[in-house]
């Protein structure tokens, strides 16, 4: 079986290279041993997760503030059943949807294990232990990453477990403890605590969401501690361990916390061991990931690694455009991918976004820049859907103006970062954004004042 391409890992970065490669007229296979396409974004990640912000957020609603609207709901109450029906509804859709797509463009699946056996081969190791060889003049790696447990956390996929077991708790846990403070656990420890969960958050660093610009995160934190997250900074976990129906969670320094649920969401590595790497002479990192070149070619000739493999932010979409620009460049012999301007989303609420470089970074760089904020109260839109918390932060360089910097919290955040990053990618300056004609009323009007901001001429605050 001789391919032109061979893509092991069907998630964000492996299908779209696939499909993309098939395109442009390689014959194209792809290895996943999973049912389901979409790797674990799509399964146990982003997408189910965002299901569940947004019926947790919707429940929440329910119970309080729709009265503001004059829309008095009696005796709202949870089915978390149904719930979760919806959440693998939506994730079964578009599993379908991808495996329409490969057919579509004639993409062959082996189901199966991929391992690379020596230089043009993939070795796909079956559910039953069969083993089908694959021939092909390239092969790209996209197999993904996993969760990382610290030393002294016992997961044991039900009382302490990841974000995947988060995802499926048969019952909203009394008291969670969210180990992380980044945004796997703030997001799911939103939607427990939305469904009357008490829950409980151990950071070890003296701030939440490290990353993110420090002002930002800094309102954020200020903001979930009034939604009823107990946030705690500063905190060394030691070990975490089930005892019976309930868990035991010990802390440097403190005494024991005991709770029904964990929740460990200390980050990710990538899920480069075992892949047999060493036949064609491939080593990673010390962590865990596979050196390429601008091209993403390897050291081993036809080997290719994109998505979560290789150092960059662990995105889905930084993943779909590493595997895009991986096969146009074996056309074209060039590609780019700008990763100083790959945007990144909180899904909580409210949503925090951001794309470029933090203020930090800037003075630490010794950048001259000029600031400009905005707030969501003065927004007529905001107003209207009484959604008024949060503020867009511009930074530009004083001396030409051009934007290196937007950071955003508030109402559809996640959304308002996508013309921030497309105007960014076009190197524009923050006048440039302050001249476009913005609808009103209309939520995107707060970049356009953060820009006037940014020259002190701001209209509405």
């Amino acid at each position: 079986m001789t391919h032109d391409l061979v893509v092991i890992g069907g998630g964000p970065g492996g299908y779209v290279a696939a499909i993309r490669a098939a395109q442009l007229g390689m014959k194209v296979a792809i290895v996943e041993k999973e049912d389901r396409f979409g790797g674990t974004c799509l399964r146990v990640g982003c997408i189910p997760s965002k299901a569940l912000l947004e019926s947790s957020h919707k429940y929440e609603l329910a119970t309080g503030e729709l009265r503001q609207h004059g829309v008095l709901v009696e005796a709202v109450s949870l089915d978390l059943g149904v719930m979760m029906k919806r959440k693998a509804d939506v994730v079964q859709t578009l599993s379908k949807g991808i495996e329409a797509l490969l057919a579509k463009n004639k993409v062959t699946r082996f189901k199966g294990t991929g391992r690379l056996a020596g230089a043009g081969r993939v070795a796909v190791t079956g559910g039953d232990g069969s083993v089908t060889d694959l021939a092909a003049q390239r092969i790209i790696l996209a197999v993904g990453s996993h969760s990382v447990v610290l030393p002294g956390i016992q997961v044991d996929g039900d009382r302490v477990g990841t974000s995947t077991e988060a995802l499926s708790y048969p019952e909203v846990p009394e008291h969670l403890v969210v180990i992380g403070g980044g945004y796997i656990g703030l997001e799911l420890g939103s939607v427990w605590r939305r469904l009357g969960s008490r829950v409980t958050v151990l950071e070890y660093f003296d701030r939440i969401l490290t990353g993110i610009d420090a002002e930002i995160a800094s309102d954020a934190l200020t903001l979930f501690k009034k939604q009823g997250l107990d946030i705690q900074l500063g905190v060394k976990v030691t070990s975490a361990r089930a005892e019976g129906d309930s868990c035991v969670v010990e802390c440097e320094g403190r005494d024991p916390i005991h709770c029904d649920r964990v929740l460990a969401a200390t980050g990710r590595k990538p899920a480069t061991a075992d892949l047999g790497l060493e036949t064609v002479g491939l080593t990673t990192d010390e962590r865990g990931w596979i050196p390429v070149d601008a091209q993403f070619r390897t050291a081993s000739p036809g080997v290719y690694a994109i998505g979560d493999c290789i150092p960059g932010p662990m995105l889905a979409h930084k993943a779909e455009e590493d595997g895009v620009a991986c096969v146009e460049a074996m056309q074209s012999g060039w590609c780019h991918v700008d990763y100083g301007l790959v945007p990144a989303v909180v899904f909580t609420h409210p949503e925090i976004a951001a794309v470029g470089q933090t203020e930090e970074q800037l003075k630490a760089d010794g950048v001259a820049f000029k600031k400009g904020v905005f707030p969501y109260r003065a927004n007529g839109r905001a107003r209207t859907i009484n959604d008024t918390t949060g503020k867009v932060k511009l930074l530009a360089d004083a001396a030409t103006d051009k934007v290196l910097g937007i950071h955003i919290i508030g109402p559809a955040a996640g959304d308002l970062i996508g013309e921030a990053a497309a105007a960014m990618n076009f190197g524009a300056t923050a006048e440039d954004i302050a001249r476009v004609c913005h609808a009103h009323p209309t939520l995107p009007e707060v970049l356009k004042e953060a820009a006037l901001a940014a020259d002190g001429r701001a209209i509405h605050a």
